[in-house]
């Protein structure tokens, strides 16, 4: 039985999508809210609070990835992982492909929204609209 039980961890750890561990090297993040909070200038660099383009987010690991993410369509919607296991899991679990928006509460589509980096390692926020996003960057400085 225990020999079983090894067998499915390293299994799981070995087939598991692991988060890119060289993305703080290639995207530096801001520690502190910029005061005016508006989308990236380039895909090169993102400060903490910036919008960020679909494409350069993993939608199952919630993170900004800061290079073109693999393209999965499901339903005629594009979403994005960050390795196979992410493109496999995409189509059959919706609950990868749906978020909540912290002022609405709402569910919001992942492929329809405003998505910005709100976390110090590229944790990212879904949003339904810019307005919801302007008012959690308000929020968040008061």
């Amino acid at each position: 039985m225990r020999s079983l039980i090894l067998l499915f961890t390293t299994v799981f750890f070995l087939t598991s999508c692991q988060k890119n561990t060289q993305k703080e090297e290639r995207v530096p993040y801001s520690t502190t809210m910029q005061s005016q909070m508006q989308p990236a200038a380039s895909f090169g660099e993102v400060s903490l609070g910036d919008i960020v383009p679909n494409e350069l987010v993993c939608m199952v690991n919630n993170d900004y990835m800061g290079t073109e993410q693999l393209e999965v369509e499901v339903n005629g919607k594009i979403y994005y992982g960050c390795c196979e296991m992410c493109q496999q899991r995409l189509p059959v679990d919706e609950s990868v492909r749906v978020a909540i928006d912290p002022i609405s509460q709402k569910e919001v589509d992942k492929a329809d929204a405003v998505i910005a980096v709100t976390g110090e390692r590229g944790e990212v926020t879904y949003f339904e609209n810019k307005e919801n996003y302007q008012q959690y960057v308000e929020t968040l400085l008061k």
